[in-house]
């Protein structure tokens, strides 16, 4: 038994509400402070590992916080043979709580010495877990308990001698009620109940009672993890008061919970898996597939996490996650309680392709309902009304089958194979009952594969046309070959990254041709996602053995051009590669490849600001149309789409977006309807539909988690899709995911994108050091990849206000004169709009406010014109800040409420917040009736202007430079041009200066 959690409470700033909730828990912890504050009970419940004590430690850190006593008790599962001690270790942590400091070793320390851990702020009673303080009756609060009273509570703590009948119970339990009432008639008090189910029957009757006599100002919180086999534990019980006598019927709930206070403790989604991954510095590129190893469960999804940063070379998507002896450790642990009965059932349920509780039956379980029963309260598995079920977690029926012996695996397929109603599955289920290849067999197999391949059922497609290939005897080396090649092929057509691995490593090892190598390498290639850095030796071999094949090099040079991109940031070589793919397939008469090497040349070609751009582009669309490529992904068609996105013809865009939308749902791979969805998103964050735009990234993110693909492309469009029309805290961190997963995968274009997204977020609000950092490497990179078209990606005019907001217009006005001629030259409008926001605002850096409120003014109808209301609105409020230097109040107010209405009805949530958050009275030196001729503030920078307001406000300089994230010599420097200009010559003074 211990009386405090597993090290200190979060620590927490003064004055605040507590430290954040634990990763993907703040409506959790919401609902359990309702229920807290209506009922003053709450059970959390939920299985082993899904985080049920984080969350009673968020709630106790908040309410320690809130300067409310906490105690906390936790039991193991040995104390359920200690009579009493539970009890024990509350009036321990009481008397903890309450007694007065003294010195080291005295009564009244909790005996708890200057080495030991002491819990926060004295709130959890003694410091170290697993021990009770010496002497709990020497601290003298419970010298008002009555003399029986106080005789039974000594001999519980075992401060006095044990008398021969035991302890009197009603003694007892009048002890520890009375006990709970005076504490909490010092305020309230939050009992946390940690492995209630651990509980000894003499304790559990003790707290019970206490708890029914309590006042409402105690409040309870109860952790347990559910028994769901039957609560054999308790079978060596004891009777209440007398130790060692047997006692039975026993429950472990100190009240009897309802509906309302019963809060289940749900596992995480994908995304908040990948969130926990990164606040635990792990990998979080492979979130999806460890969300589908953990179910959701954050132990588990942490121990997957650790496995594969342990690993000794980076386990890539197309591989297997390797899984270490934790995880499957743990898996066991939750398997292990289940009975024998229950396990070789869920054996069987982990072999069949659709596991019901009728299959199952029908299989040898006849008990089979019952079984999956408890194992759905174990949180093994979920059973529908129909009795199909789900493992919770991939890693359970993994590892069921992973430690199954072969004559357990043969037999449970055997017994499936003669069940099944689908004869696809039948022929499944005898290929995995025997491990002797079989021609026979095997070409039933085949047969199964290409039926499913016709009912569209790609994945078992593929899962089929490997087990083909694998029951093809060995001395039919021809046709296993054939048929690893069609397996390989099969899986990238599914997404199945690791069928496509295991097909291909299968082959080469095998005495195969050059053609079926280089045939199989380029489906592990198409499976791979955006991680391509690990895979140079592909490359380098099915190059190699394309020697002499013109149509097979034009394939490989296409994935080629896909790598200098994507993987090396070199478009003058992707370029080249992609003209030579072109090349070669038109000379073969392979339209399709030529198609998409044309397709990835124009995209390039657009990139380097060339005006073949369009025309290549048409080359690959008229392709198209003669041979329809097998999806949208890097086809002609979707990059049009794109090319209208950066030329901001955001409604032709849209529009051929939602007439593909059917057609891609119907019939298109998952790798296409992440594309699309992606492409929608951006597109309506552009153009101010805010609330589509966050629905089509959230479908884009889905997607992509559940094909365990990289997460960075979609978390990028997310960052986006927040910043448009969500929340800025939320698109922070998308974009920092989205820039993690980038640099895992060595994915220099979604690595700029999404740095991009991130400073853009840190300038908006107001982090401009941040932002001019992180838009400084974004500026480094685009250079760096040689990126000449500046619509693309629009750094430029962000990074110009970045380095204005920095104080530095002489850098901001060169960035903005190297970038106009490229854009006029390309034609690229809108580019200059953003251009001139920027210009304006260093016009009125330099004091030339009359002619930056007059840029302002035109840019924003063009803006307008240009359907874009989110940067019309930016152009209005920049507008705000001008008239602000300019001293007109009331222009300042019409330019933010047009801002507002702007905003509003383009549901863009955060932007409406920061407009309608600028008060009148924010505008310095503002006169009342309103349309002041500027005076010397207007002198100063937007970068003068912010010191000067911290500074008139009190701050010192090294408080301002650590609030605008400069040295102190930068401060000073700027301070003494900020009296000058203000003809000031004391704190005093500029303050005054800078009243109304």
């Amino acid at each position: 038994m211990t009386t405090v959690p597993h090290g200190p409470l979060p620590a927490r700033t003064p004055g605040s509400a507590g430290p954040p909730a634990p990763v993907g828990r703040e409506e959790l912890l919401a609902r359990l402070e309702t229920v807290l504050h209506a009922r003053g009970r709450a059970l959390l419940t939920g299985p082993a590992g899904v985080g049920k004590t984080e969350v009673a430690l968020a709630a106790a850190a908040r309410a320690e916080a809130r300067g409310e006593t906490v105690l906390w008790l936790a039991a193991l599962p040995a104390d359920r043979a200690i009579p009493g001690a539970a009890a024990a270790a509350l009036v321990a942590s009481v008397a903890a709580t309450v007694a007065p400091p003294g010195p080291r070793g005295e009564p009244g320390t909790a005996g708890a010495g200057e080495d030991a851990p002491a819990g926060p702020d004295g709130a959890l009673g003694p410091g170290i877990p697993g021990t009770l303080p010496a002497g709990v009756f020497t601290s003298g609060v419970f010298d008002d308990l009555p003399g029986p009273q106080r005789t039974a509570v000594a001999m519980l703590c075992r401060e006095a001698p044990i008398q021969q009948g035991g302890w009197d119970p009603i003694a007892l339990r009048l002890g520890i009620a009375r006990i709970l009432r005076a504490l909490t008639s010092r305020g309230p008090v939050l009992l946390v109940v940690d492995g209630a189910e651990f509980l000894d029957p003499d304790s559990t009757d003790l707290l019970r009672f206490a708890l029914h006599l309590a006042p409402p100002s105690l409040r309870v919180i109860a952790v347990e993890t559910p028994e769901p086999y039957g609560d054999t534990h308790r079978a060596h019980g004891t009777e209440p008061g007398t130790p060692g006598r047997p006692h039975a019927g026993h429950s472990a709930h100190l009240w009897v919970p309802s509906e309302a206070d019963l809060l289940l403790v749900p596992p995480l989604h994908a995304d908040e898996i990948a969130e926990l991954l990164i606040h635990h510095r792990l990998p979080s590129r492979m979130a999806g597939r460890i969300h589908r190893a953990s179910g959701g469960n954050p132990r588990l999804a942490l121990a997957v996490g650790r496995s594969l940063a342990d690993a000794r070379t980076p386990v890539h998507h197309a591989e297997a996650l390797t899984l270490s002896g934790r995880a499957r450790d743990l898996a066991r642990q939750l398997l292990g309680a289940a009975p024998p009965p229950v396990r070789a059932t869920l054996l069987l349920a982990a072999l069949a392709l659709r596991p019901s509780a009728t299959l199952v039956r029908r299989a040898g379980r006849p008990e089979a309902e019952a079984e999956l029963a408890a194992a759905e309260r174990a949180g093994l598995v979920s059973l529908a009304e129909d009795g199909s079920l789900v493992f919770t977690a991939g890693l359970l029926p993994s590892t069921l089958v992973h430690d199954a012996c072969w004559a357990e695996r043969s037999a449970g397929h055997a017994a499936l194979a003669e069940v099944v109603d689908d004869p696809v599955e039948s022929v499944r289920h005898r290929a995995l009952a025997t491990d002797r290849p079989d021609e026979e067999l095997a070409a039933e197999v085949a047969a199964a594969a290409e039926a499913a391949r016709r009912r569209g059922n790609t994945a078992l497609a593929a899962e089929l046309a490997m087990l083909a290939a694998e029951s093809t005897p060995g001395r039919d080396g021809a046709r296993r070959i054939a048929r690893l090649v069609d397996a390989a092929e099969e899986a990238a057509r599914a997404a199945r990254a690791d069928l496509a691995m295991r097909a291909t490593t299968d082959l080469l090892a095998r005495d195969a041709s050059p053609t079926d190598r280089v045939r199989a390498r380029l489906a592990v290639l198409d499976t791979a996602g955006q991680g391509l850095t690990d895979l140079d030796d592909m490359y380098v071999h099915a190059m190699e053995d394309s020697e002499g094949a013109t149509a097979l090099r034009a394939a490989v040079q296409l994935r080629l051009a896909v790598k200098y991109v994507l993987a090396d940031g070199d478009p003058e070589r992707s370029r080249t590669a992609a003209m030579e793919s072109a090349a070669l397939a038109a000379s073969v008469g392979d339209p399709r490849t030529a198609a998409q090497a044309l397709t990835v040349q124009a995209r390039m070609e657009r990139a380097l600001g060339s005006p073949d751009a369009e025309p290549v582009l048409a080359r690959a669309r008229d392709l198209e149309l003669a041979e329809r490529p097998l999806g949208i992904r890097n086809a002609a068609q979707i990059l049009t789409i794109r090319h209208a996105l950066f030329d901001d013809r955001l409604t032709d865009a849209r529009d051929e977006l939602n007439a593909l939308l059917p057609l891609v749902q119907r019939r298109g791979s998952v790798e296409d309807a992440i594309e699309l969805f992606r492409t929608l998103a951006e597109i309506e964050s552009r153009i101010g539909a805010c609330p589509a735009a966050l629905a089509h990234a959230g479908q884009s993110l889905a997607l992509t988690l559940e094909a365990g693909l990289s997460p960075g492309p979609a978390w990028y469009a997310l960052a986006l899709a927040e910043t448009a029309g969500g929340s800025l805290g939320r698109a922070a961190s998308y974009a920092r995911r989205s820039v993690q997963a980038s640099e895992e995968e060595g994915d220099r274009v979604f690595l700029s994108r999404s740095r991009y997204a991130l400073g853009r977020v840190q300038l908006v609000n107001g982090d401009v050091a941040a932002a001019l950092e992180t838009l400084r490497r974004v500026q480094a990179d685009e250079r760096a990849q040689s990126t000449v078209d500046p619509s693309m990606l629009r750094w430029h005019e962000e990074l110009a206000e970045a380095l204005l907001a920095h104080d530095a217009v002489d850098d901001a006005l060169a960035l903005l004169a190297e970038v106009r001629p490229v854009a006029e030259r390309l034609g690229r409008t809108t580019v200059l709009l953003g251009c001139d926001r920027a210009q304006a605002l260093c016009l009125a850096a330099e004091g030339r406010t009359d002619e930056a409120a007059e840029l302002l003014t035109r840019t924003a109808g063009r803006f307008a014109e240009a359907g874009l209301p989110l940067e019309q609105g930016r152009a209005l409020m920049a507008l705000a800040r001008v008239e602000r230097k300019r001293r007109r109040r009331s222009a300042a107010q019409s330019a933010l409420h047009g801002a507002a209405t702007v905003f509003e009805r383009a549901g863009a949530v955060p932007w409406l917040a920061l407009a309608t958050e600028a008060p009148a009275g924010e505008l310095p030196g503002a006169a009342p009736g309103g349309d002041e001729a500027p005076t010397a503030l207007a002198s100063l920078t937007e970068a003068e202007l912010r010191l000067a307001r911290l500074v008139g406000q009190g701050a010192s300089n090294q408080e301002a430079a650590a609030k605008l994230f400069l040295s102190v010599k930068t401060v000073e420097a700027r301070l003494t041009r900020i009296y000058q200009k203000l003809d000031v010559r004391s704190r005093a003074q500029l303050a005054t200066a800078l009243r109304p």
